[in-house]
């Protein structure tokens, strides 16, 4: 099933360009890791998801850019023209002259209406070019105008259009330190409007991949390209094809199917977050050797800890006991708290991927009540009406 991405805004369109480009390279670089076979499955379900294929076998990327300015997207369009590779689509742009001043409200209510017929029909093209539609990834980010105004507009309206198609919005947390003056601002307005429209938020803090630039990338001059990057792998790392558990040879073809089901059990819950672990430059990865259990171990306290990169994970917080807070004190006596999350799915890539154990007891015995009747759902209810009664207890 394929996914039709819309690149919204300066920032939208920058990293959309890297995702594009991340996952052409993932699927050519898988060669080597496993049989023939296999690698082809592999490039065919990529191609399918993210390119469509002309028949001379160039992949033009399933996407649509759109920004009131034409500068950014001049600058995609070119990027994307190198031979060999991928490219954009001829007539898969919308922009304009004038910008969006970082207003969101400029964005929503002029931008919006006086070009939603344009750019509406640009995506039904785009669409018609699906054999079977998965939904739609938004790329965007909160804190200018284009991207966060006119990306919540046409949210809102690819709801409206395609309310039986699934639509993940991509959104770029500014940095703590400020953007521009007015972030908060088109932030609160950005995520009050996708909440209503949007399955799933995607969310990836510019502070936080910065330190991974400079901290496990080991880069001295960060750049916007180089930050762009390492969100392009983190997204393709959940995007790119996955074995199912049924048979290896398969790979899930409902990728945003998928990860709703895994990640969002409930509406009011659609908030979602990348911990992505190794982290570390090409120059250092000929040098380096891991393990799974030992990726694992991490990635599991990266998790309970809350920690977004591998570095300064906090190995004192530890899962609460049955009823009981959680445990560990900092030396200012500073309470540790365990994150808490509604769903998790983990991704594995990699060499003898099969060998990695995830823990023997997941699921232990459902097969026994399953087999009976009994739904997994039966299950998550009772746990939800029951963590409702020891919370009213709590409460007395």
């Amino acid at each position: 099933m394929s996914i039709v991405t819309v690149q919204l805004g300066q920032c939208g369109n920058q990293i959309g360009f890297e995702v594009f480009d991340a996952f052409f390279d993932d699927s050519y670089c898988f060669q080597g890791l496993c049989s023939k076979k296999e690698n082809e499955a592999y490039q065919a379900s990529c191609k399918e998801r993210f390119f469509n294929e002309e028949k001379n076998g160039a992949l033009v990327a399933r996407a649509l850019l759109v920004d009131m300015e034409p500068k950014v997207i001049n600058q995609t369009l070119s990027k994307a023209t190198q031979p060999g590779r991928w490219k954009y689509g001829q007539h898969a742009c919308f922009c304009q002259k004038q910008g969006s001043g970082n207003n969101w409200a400029y964005g929503y209510s002029v931008h919006g209406p006086r070009h939603e017929e344009s750019i509406m029909n640009l995506v039904q093209k785009e669409v018609e070019k699906c054999d079977s539609l998965s939904g739609f990834f938004i790329i965007m980010s909160m804190a200018g105008g284009t991207g966060s105004g006119l990306g919540a507009f046409i949210t809102q309206n690819l709801q409206d259009q395609y309310p039986n198609s699934l639509k993940m919005n991509q959104i770029i947390w500014p940095f703590g330190t400020g953007e521009v003056i007015v972030q908060n601002y088109n932030s609160v307005l950005t995520l009050s409007h996708l909440y209503r429209s949007s399955d799933a938020l995607l969310f990836q803090e510019n502070d936080t991949i910065h330190k991974i630039c400079a901290k496990l990338m080991n880069i001295r001059q960060i750049s916007f390209s180089d930050i762009n990057q390492v969100l392009a792998h983190q997204l393709g790392s959940i995007f790119q094809p996955t074995y199912s558990a049924e048979d290896s040879l398969h790979y899930r073809r409902n990728p945003l199917g998928d990860l709703m089901e895994n990640l969002v059990p409930h509406p009011e819950f659609k908030m979602l977050g990348v911990r992505n672990i190794p982290q570390i430059s090409e120059n250092s990865l000929a040098y380096s050797t891991f393990t799974w259990a030992g990726l694992l171990k991490h990635l599991r306290q990266m998790l309970i800890s809350n920690a977004k990169m591998e570095e300064g994970i906090n190995w004192q917080v530890r899962p609460p006991l049955s009823g009981l807070p959680a445990l560990g004190k900092e030396s200012s006596n500073k309470e540790l708290h365990f994150n808490t999350s509604v769903a998790n799915l983990v991704i594995l890539r990699g060499k003898d991927v099969q060998n990695a154990d995830l823990g023997k007891q997941t699921r232990a015995y459902v097969h026994q009540y399953t087999k009976f009747g009994i739904e997994e759902e039966d299950f998550l209810d009772g746990f939800t009406l029951l963590e409702q009664v020891i919370a009213s207890y709590c409460n007395l």
